[in-house]
């Protein structure tokens, strides 16, 4: 098993957290990973976005050009890394703030309305949680658990209080991405 990912985003939407996030949950289950980070000098704002592999097998370079699994967060990223995607790999996107879905059709699409779902929640800062979810419903390259485990070495001790709260949006990107795949 191999998957090489990219999330992309605004700085400050957790881009970069969730490509930690599985990294840290890989090396739980003894998977070897990597994690590229790539941002402007703007930081909150401007645009961010990690390259993630999870692997069994040792990865030869964490350069990568094409994707299995594209996950977006807003509209650039979505114009940006839609032609990144393998044919038949997966382009899940937050849909409450994109004005074009990808077009693509060799490629499975799913789009998510994880920021009004975050609202709905109270923390618009766990959008990255439901989006990771999602993903994980959809390829469940690590065991829930061990995600659990990954968040807790990413989130700062000062917010492990969110961990309950975060847990409960990863629960909910996982209800949404099956809910979007039994009405498609």
């Amino acid at each position: 098993m191999s998957e090489e990912i990219v999330i992309a985003g605004f700085g400050g939407q957790g881009v970069l957290s969730m490509g930690m996030i599985l990294c840290y949950s890989g090396i739980v289950e003894n998977k070897e990973v990597s994690w590229m980070p790539s941002y402007g000098p703007e930081m909150r704002g401007g645009t961010a976005n990690c390259v993630t592999i999870i692997s069994d097998e040792k990865i030869s370079s964490p350069i990568v050009s094409k994707f299995d699994t594209v996950i977006a967060l807003n509209q650039p990223s979505v114009d940006k890394f839609e032609s990144a995607v393998k044919p038949g790999g997966l382009m899940l996107y937050d849909s409450t703030n994109i004005l074009h879905g990808p077009k693509r059709e060799d490629i499975e699409v799913i789009g998510i309305e994880a920021s009004n779902e975050a609202a709905k929640m109270n923390n618009t800062k766990i959008l990255n949680m439901i989006m990771l979810g999602a993903f994980l419903k959809k390829r469940p390259i690590i065991e829930f658990e061990n995600i659990l485990e990954g968040l807790k070495k990413v989130l700062p001790e000062r917010y492990h209080h969110l961990l309950p709260l975060n847990e409960q949006a990863l629960r909910k990107g996982m209800e949404l991405v099956e809910a979007v795949s039994i009405n498609a």
